[in-house]
């Protein structure tokens, strides 16, 4: 296992508690990722770029590309869908008709490897006014579990978007 905090770029130490099993030697070191690890963390965060570049530019079909297709997706209001044809139908009807004005970006901020071909991606969403202030209140918190297909491609598989509350 792996812990990447992308903020720092150096590998995290590892939990065991997340893990359920002992970590090994090498996530205990404060060693650099290979490039192996650095080429895969590379195509994770090409992923969440993929995601705001379909968000902001409200395209239902780029994003549902970005789905496994037996993914699981909770919106930041508790909706649950089952399957990419549930996620199609709902982002079919609510993405285009999205009425925030300004930007988006999704910055992954912590990527944990819990298998080679299995990662958690921790991202921070932050919608941005008009004048590209951080549009107060509209923070989200997206956690995707992410799998690497045969074909080398990382894919949502399963996905919680959970809005930040401000004081």
């Amino acid at each position: 296992m792996i812990l990447m905090n992308t903020e720092s770029a150096t590998p995290a130490p590892a939990d065991t508690a997340l893990s359920g099993s002992a970590p090994s030697d090498a996530a205990l070191s404060d060693a650099a990722p290979s490039d192996t690890e650095l080429a895969e963390i590379a195509a994770i965060e090409q992923v969440v770029a993929a995601v705001e570049r379909a968000q902001r530019a409200k395209d239902p079909d780029a994003f549902l590309a970005l789905f496994h297709p037996e993914a699981l997706w909770t919106t930041a209001h508790g909706k649950v869908l089952l399957g990419l044809d549930a996620i199609a139908e709902f982002t079919r009807a609510v993405l285009p008709a999205a009425t925030w004005d300004g930007r988006v970006t999704y910055e992954p901020v912590h990527i944990q490897f819990l298998r080679p071909d299995v990662a958690a991606v921790k991202v921070r969403q932050v919608y941005h006014s008009t004048n590209g202030d951080a549009d107060g209140g509209s923070e989200g918190a997206p956690l995707y579990v992410m799998t690497r297909q045969d074909d080398g491609r990382w894919l949502l598989h399963a996905c919680q978007n959970t809005g930040v509350l401000t004081d």
